[in-house]
């Protein structure tokens, strides 16, 4: 397979149907897209792929690697690599090849060119004020694929346009290029730039940045330098893959030793700022919507992170107390759309925290406009009742 070829498949697939996301080559079944969060199938006026082969799924892979020897021996000594692959005046992706049952597999994601705005994601205002923190540390948090990149891209388009710093973005791979305008970037791509998370943080330190994004906290080094980063006036954003801020802390702390506990509880209770966790939601009318879970650090929460949850003293139940300060729960965030007409019922019902609490204000908000919140009317049984239980005492 020769690269027009690919770029001609890519393309295609590209034009196939309208939001697409992800493009997904696996051996057994034909090219697949993602739109809208379904995988279906696409066809070629020029080509006839059925089903994928073992060997048209290498040539791919082969083709989209160019001969990179550190990618290569990264997939084969490790079994998946990642790298990033321009469609010329078409797209930007960020690829990861992988090996499953002795072939391999392939997954794009489509990266967007423009450099979205809070606005544009239908994301609460209240997320833009990130930009005005000094220091400390932020985290946005959710399953792969929940837009958390696209989050932090807008967060440091504020930070661009409104502030006059040096930024340096740690990323696998640069996902949004963006542009110098009042901020100056430097963008380093892992493999090309940097070996790991823990090395590039290590020497942003050096390279006089104010604010550094790291793509991921994935090992307890990273996590390590990037407190002692935020401890010494530098704001850093980085991403987790939990479900909810007290996931999150829990997840970070557990990442130390029990002797190492108590320490790494007060440095993550005096630098932690935000926590962002989002999930995506299927829309009524196609396309998808983000839920947020917003946590904001004031005394309730650092006594939590210093001392534990305990009864009464939950995130949730902090987050739920924490409306005058921005902070909402999913709950909350899924609750808003549904009132909105954005979502059914059924998805709010399926993507809540606590089930219980959506269900009530699901209620609340089917009276205020008037509609019936059951199904259950005129039971034959308390038509009989009224009839027999006359005279009866």
């Amino acid at each position: 397979m020769r690269k027009p070829e690919l770029d001609y498949i890519l393309s295609t697939m590209m034009e196939s149907e309208k939001n697409v996301s992800d493009l997904n080559f696996t051996v057994g079944k034909p090219p697949q897209i993602e739109a809208s969060g379904q995988l279906m199938p696409v066809k070629f006026d020029k080509l006839t792929i059925d089903s994928l082969t073992p060997y048209q799924n290498e040539m791919i892979a082969l083709n989209l690697l160019n001969s990179d020897r550190r990618l290569s021996e990264t997939l084969v000594n490790e079994g998946s690599c990642d790298l990033s692959y321009s469609l010329p005046g078409r797209a930007r992706f960020r690829i990861n090849i992988f090996s499953q049952r002795g072939s391999y597999s392939i997954v794009l994601r489509k990266l967007e060119s423009r450099i979205p705005t809070i606005t544009d994601l239908d994301l609460p205002e209240v997320l833009s004020e990130i930009s005005h923190e000094r220091n400390g540390l932020v985290l946005l948090t959710g399953a792969t694929g929940t837009g958390k990149s696209s989050t932090l891209a807008a967060v440091l388009n504020i930070i661009n346009e409104t502030k006059s710093v040096h930024v340096v973005t740690l990323e696998d791979p640069v996902e949004f290029l963006h542009p110098h305008k009042n901020a100056t970037f430097n963008q380093r791509e892992m493999g090309t730039d940097f070996d790991t998370f823990s090395s590039g943080l290590r020497a942003a330190l050096r390279q006089a940045p104010k604010v550094i994004l790291v793509g991921e906290m994935r090992d307890r080094e990273t996590v390590e330098i990037a407190m002692t980063a935020a401890e010494t006036g530098h704001l850093v954003l980085s991403t987790l893959h939990t479900i909810d801020a007290g996931q999150s802390i829990n997840r970070i702390i557990g990442m130390f030793s029990k002797d190492e506990e108590e320490l790494i509880r007060i440095r993550l209770a005096d630098t932690l700022r935000w926590i962002v966790s989002q999930r995506l939601l299927p829309k009524k009318e196609g396309g998808r919507v983000a839920a947020l879970e917003i946590l904001r650090a004031n005394i309730r929460v650092k006594d939590s992170i210093l001392h534990g949850e305990s009864e009464g003293k939950t995130f949730y139940e902090i987050i739920e107390a924490g409306d005058h300060s921005g902070m909402q729960t999913f709950d909350k965030g899924i609750l808003q759309w549904f009132e909105k007409d954005v979502i059914t019922e059924n998805t709010a019902m399926g993507y809540a925290s606590r089930k219980n609490i959506v269900g009530r204000g699901i209620d609340v908000i089917k009276r205020a406009k008037g509609e019936t919140t059951t199904d259950i009317e005129e039971l034959d049984m308390d038509k009989e009742y009224g009839k027999k239980g006359r005279g009866r005492f």
